[in-house]
């Protein structure tokens, strides 16, 4: 089975108090209006960090401080396995703009559920709520 290696960012309100966190729906593809953490593959002599770093300034234009691994998610999709490192973040400096996304919200704790996730980033959902304020 192909094995896709990928990093996402958990882009949070502030990385000390985390009490809503940043998602966006897929805007193309098999999973077209899931919602998900935004990022992408890793490139040749990238780290996760500068990797999600550059994805995220192409897909929203913003820039980021990214903290702490939160996880890594070993998923089985029909066709490949994703292995994903999930970081918090927190926007440095810009505006996050939907480049490729087709929608996003900002989550509370409480309202983590309110969208239809991808199933690998589901299986992150009760990590990130335990570690939210």
């Amino acid at each position: 089975m192909k094995r896709i290696k990928v990093v996402a960012a958990v882009i949070c309100d502030s990385l000390q108090q985390k009490k809503s966190i940043f998602a966006t729906a897929r805007g193309y593809g098999e999973f077209k209006g899931l919602w998900e953490f935004p990022g992408g593959k890793i490139e040749v002599n990238e780290t996760p960090q500068q990797a999600l770093k550059r994805e995220i300034q192409e897909e929203l234009d913003t820039t980021i401080t990214v903290g702490d691994l939160i996880d890594t998610i070993e998923y089985d999709y029909p066709t490949f396995h994703l292995s994903m490192d999930c970081f918090w973040c927190e926007v440095l400096e810009g505006e996050l703009k939907l480049l490729e996304a087709n929608d996003a919200r900002w989550l509370s704790k409480n309202g983590l559920h309110d969208v239809k996730w991808l199933p690998a980033d589901l299986t992150l959902i009760e990590t990130i709520k335990n570690q939210m304020g």
